[in-house]
C-alpha cells in the first residue's frame, strides 16, 4: 500500500477533536496517509519555548508537508512563528457557497484568496512615543509578493479565472506601490489571464455587489486576513474555512507547505463532541490534492459537502450531529462515492 509521512502539529481548544476526526477519515483511505505529532500546545510552548518549534520545523522538512490544528496565541502567535522558520511568502484560502449551509447573504460566492503571507503591519509591533503617540513600521518586500502572484495566476490559469490585485496603493504608494509593481512583473508571464488592479475598499463593495466578478484575489498581508474572515462569514461561517501556507525554493517550487482549519480553539466548547470538523476536513483535502492524491481529495471534499447538503451536520449549522457523528456520516458518504 502507498504510504505518505505528514507531519501533524497539535494544539489547544477542540484540536484534539479535530484530530480524532481527521485520523478517523485517514483510516478510510486507500493508501496509507501517517501522521507524526508534533505538541504545539500552550501547555508544551510554556514549557519548552523553542524547543516545541525546532521539532515541528525539522520534521517539516524531512516531510515536506503539514497538518495544524488551531493553537492559542499568549506570548506569541504559532501561525506567525511558523511562518517565519518556514519562510511561508503564501497562504491561499477558497471560499464559496455551501449548499445547505444558512447565511445571511443571498448571492453565491466563489473566491480564492491568495494572500501575501509576510510583512505588512503584521512584522512590526511597534512602539510607544511618549504618553499619546505610537509608531510602527510596515514593511513589503518584493520576492514574497511575486511569489503570491505567481500562485494567483497560475490558480486562475487551471482554473480558468480572472485575477484581481487589490491593495490601497493610490494611498501605500511605497509600499503598496511595490506589491501592484510585482503583481504586473508576474502578470506579463500569463498574457491570457484577464487582471484587473482594485483599490481594497472597492474590492470589499465588489464582493457584496457582485460577488461572481471576484474570483482569484492576491493581496498583502493584513488586506488578505481581512478579506479572508468577511468571505467565510458571507458563506456562512469561519468554521467552514481551511488555509494552506506555502514556501518556494530558488526556481519557484513548492519547498514547504501546511494546511489548517482557519478557525480558532474555541475552548468554550472543547471535550463536548460539538465541534464542527468541516474545515480540518477541508484542509485533509487540500493536503491530499498537494501530495497528488487527486482522487482521493475529491472524494473526500465532495462527501462533506454531500453531508452540509443534507444537514446532516453539526449544530452549529443547524444540525444534530456531534463531532464524531458527523465525521462517521462523511467517512460512509466517502465509501458511496
Amino acid at each position: 500500500m502507498k504510504a505518505y509521512r505528514v507531519v501533524e502539529l497539535l494544539g489547544d481548544g477542540i484540536s484534539a477533536e479535530l484530530s480524532n476526526s481527521v485520523h478517523a477519515v485517514c483510516a478510510a483511505l486507500p493508501f496509507r496517509l501517517e501522521l507524526a505529532p508534533v505538541d504545539l500546545s500552550l501547555e508544551r510552548r510554556r514549557r519548552d519555548g523553542k524547543k516545541a518549534y525546532d521539532e515541528a520545523l525539522a520534521l517539516m522538512k524531512r516531510h515536506g508537508s503539514a497538518l495544524k490544528y488551531p493553537t492559542t496565541t499568549e506570548a506569541e502567535s504559532p501561525n506567525k512563528v511558523l511562518r517565519e522558520l518556514c519562510h511561508f511568502s503564501v497562504i491561499h484560502r477558497p471560499c464559496s457557497t455551501i449548499p445547505g449551509v444558512p447565511t445571511n447573504f443571498k448571492r453565491p460566492i466563489d473566491v480564492d484568496i491568495v494572500r501575501v503571507a509576510t510583512g505588512g503591519t503584521y512584522d512590526d509591533a511597534g512602539r510607544r512615543i511618549g504618553l499619546e503617540s505610537a509608531v510602527s513600521v510596515r514593511v513589503i518586500e518584493r520576492e514574497p509578493c511575486m511569489n503570491a502572484a505567481r500562485y494567483a495566476f497560475e490558480l486562475a490559469a487551471r482554473r480558468g479565472k480572472t485575477v484581481i490585485s487589490s491593495s490601497k496603493y493610490t494611498i501605500q504608494r511605497a509600499t503598496d506601490g511595490l506589491f501592484e509593481e510585482a503583481v504586473d512583473a508576474v502578470a506579463e508571464e500569463f498574457p491570457k489571464i484577464q487582471h484587473q488592479r482594485i483599490l481594497f475598499d472597492a474590492l470589499l463593495a465588489k464582493l457584496a455587489l457582485n460577488p461572481q466578478k471576484v474570483q482569484v484575489v492576491v493581496c498583502p498581508n493584513e488586506y488578505g486576513d481581512f478579506l479572508s474572515d468577511c468571505a467565510a462569514g458571507l458563506i456562512g461561517s469561519l468554521g467552514l474555512a481551511d488555509s494552506a501556507s506555502y514556501s518556494f525554493d530558488a526556481k519557484g517550487r513548492v519547498a514547504l507547505a501546511m494546511f489548517d482549519p482557519a478557525g480558532g480553539t474555541a475552548p468554550d466548547i472543547a471535550g463536548k463532541d460539538v465541534a464542527n470538523p468541516t474545515a480540518a476536513l477541508f484542509a485533509l483535502s487540500t493536503l491530499l490534492m498537494h501530495l497528488g492524491e487527486t482522487k482521493a481529495s475529491e472524494r473526500l471534499k465532495r462527501a462533506v459537502l454531500s453531508c452540509l447538503a443534507r444537514r446532516q451536520t453539526t449544530r452549529d449549522l443547524g444540525g444534530k450531529l456531534g463531532t464524531k457523528a458527523f465525521t462517521s456520516a462523511v467517512i460512509k458518504a466517502v465509501a458511496k462515492l
